[in-house]
């Protein structure tokens, strides 16, 4: 089974077992395009893709949130000389302007995001490297109403800025995409 159909099929049953009279743990209008308010104020989860790890967000208001994690970030560009790996370190500024879908079960806000990263790396076991990066996340979730949880796909360009003298480059671009889950605290 591939990690896609588990989380579809985890969103499936979550979205199955919420009964359509529970106490909602917020209000919200109806339809799309309708401002974001928050389910929770402080998630915590996984992260998959560019990097794996640890992820966290924290509403400072209802529809803007601080945005981190602490991870793993593999590269690998196959047919060109580089693969590199290491620790990323990151936080993102998010906001959610809007609401795309909601229904009695879920909400799915879009949200866009500016941010830092750091990342300390190596290049084929033979060139370690470190970058300060500049995100700009741009992604959806999928928060559930009735449950602390949200199922979130995120694209992130970054910007990076290598400290050290990496193969005579000192910046490079990078798109990143990741899928994740957070439990949320209130």
């Amino acid at each position: 089974m591939t990690l896609r159909t588990a989380l579809l099929a985890l969103a499936f049953v979550l979205l199955a077992a919420a009964p359509a009279d529970a106490k909602r743990r917020r209000s919200f209008g109806g339809g799309g395009g309708s401002s974001f308010n928050s389910n929770g104020t402080f998630g915590l989860g996984i992260e998959l893709g560019g990097p794996t790890g640890l992820n966290g967000k924290y509403f400072l208001t209802p529809s803007t949130a601080l945005n981190f994690g602490v991870g793993y970030d593999n590269e690998r560009y196959y047919g060109y000389r580089y693969r590199r790996n290491g620790l990323n370190l990151y936080i993102d500024h998010l906001w959610h302007p809007f609401v795309l879908a909601e229904g009695g079960a879920v909400q799915i806000p879009f949200y866009v995001g500016v941010g830092v990263r750091f990342w300390s790396f190596n290049d084929r076991d033979d060139f370690d490297g470190t970058a300060i990066g500049v995100r700009a996340p741009l992604g959806i979730a999928f928060d559930f109403n009735n449950i602390p949880l949200d199922i979130f796909l995120q694209l992130t360009f970054v910007l990076d800025f290598y400290t050290d003298d990496y193969r005579d480059d000192t910046i490079g671009l990078h798109l990143e995409g990741s899928i994740g889950a957070r439990f949320w605290f209130n």
